[in-house]
C-alpha cells in the first residue's frame, strides 16, 4: 500500500476532520464529558464525539475472515466450557482463594448449583479480540488472540457508526481516499443490530409480552449514548422495552417472586437481565450490591450473561485452554487446530514446574510478557520492568492469581486519531474485537451468531487497550 493514511493539504484535513465531528456528533457517536468537565446543573447534557480514527486502518483480508470463521465455534465452546463443572472448579478452586472478587462471584455460582437454577435458558454476547502479531522471523501478520470477553462487551453500538461514519467520510469527501481505499474494502458491520435481535429473542423466549429488559449499568456511565443505542433499537425494531438499573436499583427496589422466581422492579418484570456492569470489583462498593447480583442469578430471568460465563472468561481459564489436548474435549481436532493457531503463550505462575519456568523467564526477559490479573476494562496489565516489580512483591501462592502472556507484537501502522476534536497523526495498532450472539435453552441452541465486530486502534507506544479507559479510539477495518 502507498503512504497511509492518504495525503492531504493541512487545509482539506481540518475541512474533513470538522466534517467527522459534526457527522459524530448529530449521529450519535457521542460520549458524556468527565464529570470533572460538567457543570453541577447540566443533567448530563453535555457531550462529546467519541474518540475515532480519522481513517479506517488497514487490516489483513485473511485474518479479519479467520477471526470472522471461528466465532460461532467459540459460542458454543464458551457454553460447554461454562456446564463443565470440572474445569470452574480447577480454575476457581485456587484462584479463589487469593483473589476476593473472584471469590465472590464463586460463591454465587456454587449457592446457584446448589439450589439450582431457576432458568434454564441464558444468553450470551461475547466479544473475541484478537492483535496482529509478526513473528521475528517472519514478516507475515497474523492474529493472536488477546482475551474472551463474556460479560459487559462494550462499544458494539459505537463501532457500527464508526463504520457509518467512514463509509460516509469515503461517499461525500471526493479528497478523503485518495485511491486508496475502495468500499468495498469497508466490511458491512450490524454489531447494533445484531445485539438487539439477540437481546429480542432472549425476550420472545421468556414468553410475557408485558415484561421488559433490564439493563444492568454502571452510575455516571460516560458511554451511555453506545447502550441507548441497543435500548432505542429495541423499541424501533422489536418494540421491545430496555429499563437501566444499577445494582444498587436492584438492591434496593427489585424483588423475587416466592414461587416463580419472576424478578420485578418498579411493577415491571424482568425477562432479560443484561449486564454493562457488575466486571470489576468497583461495581460491588458493599454488600448490597452483591446481594443484588445473587437476586439476578437466583430469579427466572435469563441472564446475559449467567454467572457461569462471566467465570469463562476469566485469564485463568483462557490459560488452561491452551494446555496440551484441553480444546479437544470440546470440539474437533480440526476446530482445536484452527483456535489453537490464534493463541498466544499463555502461562501459569503457581508453584507447577511450568509455572515456576515461566516466572524465571518473565524476570529474566520481562519485555517479552505481558502480567495479567482476574480483570476487565483495562489499565489492569503490567508491561516490561512493572512485571519484574510486581512480581518480586508477591508470594508463591500470591502469583496463582496471575498469568503470563506472550508479548503480541503488532507491525506498526500511521493513522489519524481524532479525541476532543484535536487530531493526532502518529504510529499505531489495532485490536480487532469480533462479537458473537449465543441463546440457548437447557439442551437446545436456540441461535448461534456472529454479531459483527469492533476495531480499537492506539498509539504504537501506548501498552493498553481500551477506548472507556482512555487509551484507544474506535475505528473500522480496511482490509487489505
Amino acid at each position: 500500500m502507498a503512504s497511509y493514511p492518504p495525503v492531504l493539504s493541512t487545509e482539506t484535513r481540518n475541512y474533513i476532520l470538522k466534517e467527522a465531528i459534526d457527522w459524530a456528533m448529530s449521529q450519535g457517536l457521542v460520549v458524556r464529558l468527565p464529570l470533572n468537565q460538567q457543570l453541577t446543573d447540566m443533567n448530563d447534557a453535555a457531550v462529546t464525539h467519541a474518540p475515532f480514527a480519522l481513517h479506517p486502518t488497514p487490516f489483513p483480508r485473511k485474518e479479519y475472515e479467520k477471526a470472522i470463521s471461528l466465532q460461532k465455534r467459540w459460542n458454543t465452546l464458551i457454553h460447554d466450557m461454562s456446564q463443565d463443572k470440572k474445569l470452574i472448579a480447577e480454575t476457581m478452586e485456587t484462584l479463589s482463594k487469593l483473589d476476593d472478587f473472584m471469590n465472590k462471584l464463586y460463591q454465587i455460582y456454587l449457592f446457584i448449583q446448589k439450589e439450582g437454577p431457576a432458568q434454564s435458558a441464558c444468553l450470551g454476547i461475547h466479544r473475541n479480540d484478537y492483535l496482529l502479531h509478526v513473528d521475528k522471523s517472519s514478516a507475515h501478520s497474523r492474529i493472536q488472540q488477546v482475551e474472551i470477553n463474556t460479560i459487559a462487551s462494550s462499544f458494539g453500538c459505537l463501532s457500527t457508526k464508526t463504520t457509518q461514519l467512514h463509509r460516509y467520510l469515503f461517499t461525500a469527501m471526493g479528497e478523503y481516499a485518495g485511491d486508496q481505499i475502495k468500499m468495498n474494502q469497508l466490511p458491512d458491520n450490524q454489531t447494533m443490530e445484531s445485539i438487539a435481535q439477540g437481546l429480542a429473542d432472549a425476550w420472545k423466549l421468556y414468553n410475557n409480552p408485558k415484561a421488559c429488559i433490564a439493563m444492568i449499568v454502571q452510575p455516571n456511565e460516560r458511554n451511555a449514548f453506545d447502550q441507548r443505542w441497543i435500548e432505542y433499537t429495541l423499541f424501533n425494531n422489536h418494540r421491545v422495552l430496555l429499563k437501566r438499573f444499577t445494582l444498587s436499583d436492584i438492591a434496593t427496589r427489585a424483588k423475587i417472586h416466592p414461587v416463580t422466581k419472576a424478578l420485578t422492579i418498579d411493577g415491571w418484570e424482568i425477562a432479560v437481565s443484561y449486564f454493562r456492569a457488575g466486571y470489576g470489583p468497583e461495581d460491588y462498593p458493599t454488600s448490597k450490591e452483591w446481594d443484588a447480583r445473587l437476586m439476578i442469578e437466583r430469579s427466572l430471568a435469563i441472564k446475559c450473561p449467567n454467572i457461569d460465563y462471566q467465570l469463562i472468561g476469566s485469564k485463568k481459564v483462557q490459560q488452561v485452554l491452551t494446555e496440551s489436548n484441553r480444546l479437544e474435549r470440546y470440539v474437533d481436532k480440526n476446530t482445536a487446530n484452527n483456535i489453537r493457531e490464534t493463541f498466544a503463550g499463555l502461562y501459569p505462575l503457581d508453584d507447577s514446574p511450568a509455572g515456576i519456568a515461566a516466572y524465571k523467564k518473565a524476570l529474566a526477559n520481562p519485555d517479552d510478557y505481558v502480567l495479567k490479573p482476574q480483570r476487565e476494562g483495562g489499565g489492569h496489565n503490567h508491561y516490561g520492568q512493572d512485571i519484574v516489580n510486581e512480581l518480586k512483591k508477591m508470594s508463591v501462592k500470591e502469583r496463582n492469581a496471575y498469568i503470563l502472556m506472550d508479548l503480541i507484537r503488532s507491525p506498526p501502522l500511521k493513522n489519524c486519531m481524532v479525541r476532543a476534536g484535536v487530531i493526532t497523526e502518529c504510529e499505531v495498532v489495532s485490536e480487532l474485537g469480533i462479537y458473537g450472539i449465543y441463546l440457548r435453552n437447557g439442551q437446545k441452541e436456540v441461535s448461534n451468531k456472529i454479531g459483527g465486530h469492533l476495531l480499537r486502534t492506539k498509539a504504537i507506544t501506548t501498552k493498553e487497550g481500551g477506548v472507556a479507559a482512555g487509551f484507544a479510539v474506535i475505528d473500522s477495518p480496511l482490509l487489505t
